[in-house]
């Protein structure tokens, strides 16, 4: 597979230096993001006045669709293998953060454009450590060794620099510990840091750092925070803007994958919106500085999301509208209620669903059980009342949607690879002055 996979990155590679380099390049990935979370989100938003369903932007952006797989007989990849594919060009085993199988490192995009002395940046609403956006900065052979991953942040160099000029997203708890303060020492280097979201918006200068949660962000749906990854993408690419030599960032919507795993069509379409707004002010970004390539993928799908389910042909959206918080949360604030009356009414205040005697009942059995049984019965009845289906509660091997703006767009147009991505990127960076 290897050999398979390097024939396809060269030639990748070989096709891109016939296009002039744009300046900046941003680079977007919606975690667990497959082709039906597009569809969903297309309906989900479609204006009822209106007879024709809107178009989204994912849908005017949409160009090509990309294989997944990583560097095993699996077929399904994780989020730490695709994002090493897209970030190195190279494929290779579940788990492994920018290192193939003898856990050599595998140079990323990010330590490429670094050493070009372009800006660099990772955007995530995980913790910035988690694997997708320290796939471009880090190496380790294991996602879940978020310390050693954490350290490598600062450890990692190119001409004696941190990878990343700029780091936005969670994850306190792993850069502030007992055995070491990562943030003290990036400040000692000259970064500014936020901790708060009053912090992130007074960063006025490069280099910065900010970690706006212990690990991940509360999910888009259950944060009094509005839009949190558009927020921090209007600040990226505020801070990024101005080096000659032009900026990569990487920015990932992470929880759309988390919402997928939770088998929660609401939480989902809350950070698909979140994505779609962020997508909008990366677009408006290029229009203004036409020198500017957009490129957004997904690493995997995650949940084998259905829109339509239990043999009947709908799917009822606006039901789905009405939620108004995540499983998980509606299950913590019934759980303490302590009648069936009780718990109904509160039910109806997050979800304005009416039940049936018998689901009713359903609600009070889970509730005996504990919150995570209860989570599962608020989200299963969601789905039934607006016919979501779900395959899983991991990821699925189909194929995920490219989107691409700018004046190099058609470069990603059609079917390709996730390695062939990654290497039309970088051909890019190896280009610019």
């Amino acid at each position: 597979m290897l050999k398979k996979t390097a024939l396809m990155v060269c030639a990748a590679l070989s096709a891109a230096p016939a296009l002039a380099a744009p300046k900046n390049i941003i680079y977007m990935i919606g975690d667990g993001m497959g082709p039906a979370y597009l569809s969903a989100y297309r309906y989900y938003m479609d204006d009822p006045a209106t007879k024709a369903v809107e178009r989204t932007i994912f849908d005017e952006l949409w160009v090509g669709v990309a294989t997944t797989y990583p560097d095993d007989d699996t077929v399904v990849t994780d989020s730490a293998a695709a994002a090493t594919a897209l970030a190195t060009t190279h494929k290779t085993y579940n788990g492994a953060i920018s290192v193939d199988h003898q856990h050599h490192h595998l140079t990323t995009m990010l330590e490429i454009a670094k050493a070009k002395g372009m800006t660099t940046g990772v955007v995530a609403t995980a913790q910035i450590n988690h694997a997708t956006p320290a796939s471009f900065i880090a190496h380790d052979p294991a996602r879940r060794n978020y310390d050693a991953i954490a350290d490598d942040f600062f450890d990692n160099r190119v001409d004696g620099k941190a990878v990343a000029d700029l780091m936005l997203g969670g994850g306190t708890q792993y850069f502030i510990r007992k055995d070491r303060n990562l943030v003290e020492q990036f400040k000692a280097e000259g970064y500014q840091y936020a901790d708060s979201w009053d912090g992130l918006r007074k960063l006025n200068k490069l280099p910065a750092m900010a970690l706006l949660a212990p690990e991940g962000f509360v999910s888009t749906i259950d944060n009094p925070e509005p839009a949190p990854l558009r927020q921090m993408t209007e600040k990226a690419l505020q801070l990024m803007t101005g080096n000659d030599q032009g900026f990569v960032v990487m920015i990932e919507g992470s929880q759309i994958d988390w919402c997928g795993h939770a088998n929660d069509v609401a939480c989902a379409m809350a950070e698909m919106h979140d994505f779609a707004e962020s997508i909008k002010v990366a677009k408006a970004y290029v229009d203004s500085h036409p020198d500017t390539l957009l490129v957004i993928t997904a690493d995997h799908e995650t949940g084998g999301l259905s829109l339509g389910a239990d043999g009947q042909y709908a799917w009822k959206r606006d039901l789905i509208k009405k939620v108004k918080n995540s499983g998980d949360y509606i299950a913590g604030q019934l759980l303490p209620l302590k009648d069936a009356a009780s718990l109904y009414q509160a039910w109806l205040s997050f979800t304005s669903l009416p039940l049936s005697a018998e689901e009713q009942q359903l609600l009070v059995t889970a509730r005996a059980q504990g919150q995570k049984a209860l989570a599962k019965a608020v989200k299963q009845r969601i789905d039934h009342h607006s016919l979501t289906g779900w395959t899983s509660g991991a990821h699925t091997a189909i194929d995920v949607p490219v989107l691409a703006y700018g004046a190099d767009k058609a470069t990603f147009a059609g079917f390709q690879d996730n390695t062939e991505i990654a290497a039309k990127l970088i051909g890019f960076i190896q280009q610019s002055k």
